[in-house]
């Protein structure tokens, strides 16, 4: 019979299995019809009674000895007990089940013959025992390896974006970096007040974007506050050189990844700015209805998606992780400039770490 220290999760399991609707209305369709028959060709009108118990106990116990004799991802080498004396003790639990109920109980309620406990009839309920218990086992071990599997490519994904994440802060245009430093260093010389802040700046900046590697989620308003910091030091490095616009709608209190927006804003200025197109950078934000649309629109006709570009690829993936695919984002020209769009329901991102 069924191993007695077989965790009892294991019978919760099998049996929540056994009654999920596409397993139940099949074993229906084969239990039903048996059982009508059995009642109708036996003389005694308990037969019916005996043919339901023989069913039910077929369709619990086959499933759950075979997969308390086989467990699901058993990689032990093939001995006489694995897998070829686990078979012979499946083989002696479906018999002795069968005959418990098809000879033993009969006799003991003083049932007649009838179609399911004739000599013919218990063979093929032996047999329906373990053709029907190893396809079941397997079907449940299959079903509940495949949603393992599946919640693991989720974790999984959700682990590669929180490393993606940390490795943002070296995302950010090393040029940018080493240009503001050499910048700093010659302002340390020529105007020290000048040095300071952008010193001061790029240390924000820095502090902000190790903080947010280390959260899941963060409010809107700091997103924008980290990319208002970068324009800043832009600033400092290249006074009067461009104009940020800044058309910001009031808006609930909205949760987003950390860093969602940082990488379309310096894009813009790489691909906007620093590719000699003059004009203003405007960033926005707007309720659109259930959610928030954001963007960010820089000189420079959009020309499709450049060689090597991972930023606005990177922004993309880390939508569609945090929100389940209900968060766009575009791209799109719009005369002679680019504009990015995001468009985020209200409700938090999923955790991405």
């Amino acid at each position: 019979m069924v191993d007695p220290s077989v965790p009892r999760s294991l019978l919760r399991s099998t049996l929540r299995a056994l009654l999920a609707p596409r397993r139940a209305t099949a074993l229906l369709l084969v239990a039903v019809p048996l059982v009508i028959v059995q009642a109708r060709l036996s003389a005694d009108s308990r037969a019916g009674g005996l043919g339901l118990v023989m069913c039910v106990a077929c369709v619990m116990f086959a499933p759950l000895t075979w997969r308390a004799l086989f467990p699901a991802g058993d990689d032990r080498p093939p001995t006489w007990s694995a897998p070829f004396g686990r078979l012979v003790v499946y083989g002696i639990t479906g018999a002795g089940v069968v005959s418990m109920i098809g000879v033993a109980l009969p006799k003991l309620l003083g049932i007649g013959s009838t179609l399911m406990t004739t000599d013919v009839g218990l063979l093929v309920s032996v047999a329906l025992f373990w053709v029907g218990g190893y396809g079941l086992g397997r079907d449940i071990d299959l079903e509940s390896g495949l949603r393992a599997a599946r919640a693991e490519v989720v974790s999984l994904a959700r682990q590669a974006e929180h490393s993606r994440l940390l490795l943002l802060r070296s995302q950010l245009d090393p040029h940018f970096l080493f240009n503001t430093l050499n910048a700093i260093a010659e302002w340390c010389r020529e105007d020290g007040e000048v040095a300071e802040q952008g010193i001061l700046r790029l240390s924000d900046m820095l502090r902000t974007i190790l903080e947010a590697s280390r959260l899941a989620v963060w409010s809107l308003d700091r997103e924008l506050a980290l990319c208002r910091t970068m324009f800043e030091l832009y600033a400092v490095r290249d006074p009067g050189a461009f104009e940020i616009v800044w058309d910001l709608d009031e808006l609930p209190a909205v949760s987003v990844p950390p860093m969602i927006l940082l990488p379309v804003c310096e894009n813009a200025m790489k691909h906007g700015l620093g590719a000699g197109h003059r004009g203003p950078v405007e960033v926005g934000a707007r309720a659109r209805g259930d959610g928030v649309e954001l963007w960010v629109e820089n000189p420079g006709r959009y020309a499709g998606p450049r060689p090597g570009g991972e930023g606005i690829a990177s922004v993309t993936h880390r939508l569609a992780l945090a929100y389940a695919g209900a968060a766009t984002l575009t791209i799109e020209p719009r005369g002679e400039r680019t504009r990015v769009a995001l468009v985020l329901p209200y409700r938090r991102p999923q955790e991405e770490a």
